[in-house]
């Protein structure tokens, strides 16, 4: 033992972090030869001041469980908003295939994202090359020309998440809202029929990072049933 000490403390083998470090890792025997430094060594603690090692481990300890605990909690509360989603989705669907015109597809689209998910504002824009002008009338049709917006944001994707700019805002909702949208490109047979534009007072809501699986049955689904109402 005096010849280690005395190994370490000669200037070849200056003592380091990480020369401690390394000789602890591959000696994890270490604290079984010398239990009394279990209970002799203090540590300083920020929030106790000075404890033992056993001490500092119980405490790390309890931080893990901790954070274990609030991952939980955590997951289940996605879990538990997923099912709600999926409900919400499924009894949305069957309302949509039973619906006998395409003002009956909006009615049921508006108050599932304005009343049902608590959403800003619900629109939809038709693409004029595909669906006549004079195909459907409802309150939630974007009215003015989107072509510039459905280019910018959708040419090379099906969604667009985020914020979006002052005069896209008025040209799809007629009005400029804070917080972010989704826009959801709608196309049939290869076909572009227009987009669907969904808001949220909250900035956050609308996060490129989302999941789009059931986004991409719903986008289907509505432009297939819209397509056999108006085209």
């Amino acid at each position: 033992m005096n010849e280690v000490q005395e190994s370490i403390n000669s200037d070849e083998i200056p003592l380091t972090d990480e020369l401690v470090l390394t000789y602890l890792q591959d000696n994890p025997e270490f604290f079984n030869r010398n239990p009394e430094l279990v209970t002799s060594l203090r540590l300083n603690d920020i929030q106790r001041g000075t404890v033992s090692l056993v001490e500092r481990q119980q405490q790390q300890l309890r931080q893990k469980v901790h954070n274990l605990e609030d991952e939980i909690t955590q997951l289940m509360s996605v879990a538990n908003h997923n099912e709600e989603l999926f409900i919400l989705y499924s009894d949305l669907y069957l309302r949509l295939i039973d619906s006998q015109s395409a003002e009956e597809i909006l009615d049921c689209l508006h108050q599932a994202t304005t009343e049902l998910l608590s959403l800003s504002a619900f629109k939809l824009w038709l693409n004029p090359s595909a669906v006549s002008s004079d195909a459907i009338k409802h309150d939630c049709i974007s009215a003015n020309d989107c072509a510039g917006v459905m280019q910018n944001r959708l040419t090379n994707e099906d969604y667009y998440f985020g914020r979006i700019q002052a005069t896209e805002q008025d040209l799809i909702f007629s009005n400029q809202c804070s917080g972010s949208v989704v826009l959801i490109k709608l196309e049939h047979n290869q076909q572009d029929l227009g987009f669907l534009a969904i808001s949220s007072k909250d900035a956050q809501h609308f996060d490129p990072r989302m999941d789009t699986l059931l986004l991409s049955q719903f986008k289907r689904l509505v432009a297939k049933l819209l397509h056999q109402h108006i085209c």
